[in-house]
């Protein structure tokens, strides 16, 4: 159990939420990223959950939140990569808009903080410490209508070889790839959707084992395999 909180970005709702509470039970100090006040954030914080503003879809809310956090703390034992934005292709006169907005929040921001937090990472008494980022399992097959989702979470999954190689030996950096591991309200699938703890058994492994970086981890049920 480390004293030095995990931050885990848009830790708000849908998965980041799972991972936090599940940390949380585990007995780690929790950093969670917000972009709007949701009730699911009053319960983090009663149990002890730092919760901190950011909007990731500019440079500015980018480093605003960098200054903010470290404001926050001296220290991290790891960052969870988790906030996206998923944002179907426009009609050509807004696709520049939308791609370069999924390329501030799944690449400029991971790519910015991990830069500026480095130091915080360094900081860390334990013998271990992580960058966890999550991509798509979308990225290995692509996706039609999509492409801009894709060829980002795609720019993620490269930048966590390169930072694996940056920060080694003091820092492990690796991804996990997600395929459908929940659903919306109002989606129905003919498939097993095994629901959220199936990622952060993924992510408990990355946290626990100090020989594996410069990964990237299909969570899709051998979807890849396809």
């Amino acid at each position: 159990m480390s004293q030095s909180p995990i931050l885990i970005t848009g830790g708000a709702q849908r998965l980041g939420r799972h991972c936090a509470e599940r940390l949380l039970d585990d007995g780690h100090p929790v950093i969670v990223t917000y972009r709007r006040e949701r009730e699911a954030l009053t319960a983090l914080r009663e149990r002890g959950a730092i919760t901190l503003p950011a909007d990731f879809s500019s440079v500015a809310g980018i480093e605003a939140f960098i200054a903010r956090l470290a404001e926050t703390t001296s220290s991290l034992r790891a960052i969870v990569h988790n906030a996206s934005e998923w944002l179907a292709d426009p009609e050509p006169a807004a696709a520049g808009e939308v791609f370069e907005r999924l390329f501030r929040v799944h690449m400029q921001a991971p790519y910015l903080i991990n830069l500026h937090a480095r130091e915080l990472l360094e900081a860390c008494q334990e013998p271990q410490r992580d960058i966890v980022h999550i991509t798509d399992s979308v990225v290995r097959r692509g996706a039609a209508g999509q492409a801009a989702y894709a060829a980002t979470k795609a720019g993620l999954e490269s930048l966590t070889r390169s930072f694996a190689a940056q920060f080694a030996p003091r820092i492990q950096v690796n991804a996990i790839a997600p395929g459908l591991v929940m659903l919306n309200d109002d989606r129905v699938v003919d498939q097993r959707v095994p629901g959220p703890g199936v990622i952060y058994q993924t992510l408990r492994y990355l946290l626990d084992n100090d020989y594996v970086t410069g990964t990237v981890l299909p969570v899709d049920g051998g979807e890849h395999l396809g």
